[in-house]
């Protein structure tokens, strides 16, 4: 997944709602409102998202069903769909489901991956090996993950040369995206840019680099604007601001989609994405829930639409 090249001020937004959104929820979806969820974010303008999980359902049971979640959505043109997987059987079962793109997490701090993966981040690099041949034979896009790039809960900070080491491996073994994720919603703008900057060194400019923040410390926003500021036209949204990671302790609070999109069109960029309608799909996300979602856009309205109402 590439943005244009001629348009610097492009954004390509993926609403990771349907999995990282979903997953640490009490209340499990069924297979069929998931497809909604997904066909109505595609009616939004949405040109990818993280749509299942491939991750055994005594883990992870709000991801239960993900081969029937993808046969039951629909599948527009230009759009990409992508699935997650933490294993060589989670990438088979991906690529059998039919998604566009396979995801694969490796924890940048040893105490996380072990809870995360249930491996050490030697044996998660290894398996990615495996992973990244099944996935090119297939003809698929392969982005990789760093989990907790930004600091860890178990162990605290996390060092940049870890990060920069694990990257420079991962594309070493095939991935053609690195995926900078901030689990626990740590990080602060400073820390932002220093990490793209010094990823982005190491990787070179031939391997696309995105982020995926988290709102846990109400940083989410700031670190998307430096991001954005840094080069990095690639971003992790959740529609509402649904979800956060089941295994680390307090890490709540993606940023949301319709936030995210509201804040980059006043920055002037483009994410080719109907904000009326999305804002609407926010809405009947939060009719599945028992409390309000996170998102402030979708209570706001959008800027100056409501200016004189």
């Amino acid at each position: 997944m590439t943005a244009s090249s001629e348009n610097g001020r492009q954004i390509v937004i993926c609403d990771v709602g349907p999995r990282d959104g979903l997953q640490s929820e009490d209340r499990i979806w069924s297979v069929a409102e998931r497809a909604e969820l997904i066909d109505r974010l595609s009616a939004s303008g949405l040109r990818r998202m993280e749509a299942v999980s491939f991750v055994h359902p005594e883990r992870v049971p709000q991801m239960a069903g993900a081969e029937e979640v993808m046969a039951a959505i629909k599948r527009p043109d230009g759009v990409q769909f992508a699935g997650l997987a933490l294993n060589l059987r989670g990438a088979e079962r991906a690529i059998d489901a039919g998604v566009d793109e396979v995801r694969f997490v490796v924890v940048a701090s040893e105490s996380f991956n072990q809870r995360n993966q249930g491996a050490s981040i030697e044996t998660t690099l290894t398996d990615f090996e495996a992973v990244s041949d099944l996935v090119a034979k297939a003809g698929l896009t392969l982005t990789a993950t760093i989990g907790a790039a930004f600091g860890c809960p178990f162990e605290g900070d996390v060092p940049l040369a870890q990060v920069v080491n694990i990257a420079k491996n991962l594309v070493g073994s095939g991935a053609s995206e690195i995926n900078l994720a901030d689990t626990i919603g740590a990080a602060v703008p400073t820390q932002v840019t220093a990490r793209i900057v010094a990823v982005g060194d190491a990787i070179g400019a031939g391997v696309d680099l995105s982020c995926h923040f988290h709102n846990t410390r109400n940083t989410g926003f700031a670190n998307a604007a430096a991001a954005v500021a840094a080069g990095v036209r690639y971003l992790d949204a959740s529609v509402g601001g649904i979800g956060g990671c089941p295994f680390a302790p307090a890490a709540t609070g993606n940023i949301g989609t319709e936030d995210l999109c509201f804040m980059l069109r006043g920055m002037g960029f483009d994410t080719g994405i109907d904000l009326d309608h999305l804002i609407e799909t926010a809405k009947w996300a939060e009719e599945k829930f028992d409390a309000p979602l996170p998102g402030q856009v979708m209570k706001a309205g959008l800027f100056p639409e409501v200016a004189g109402q």
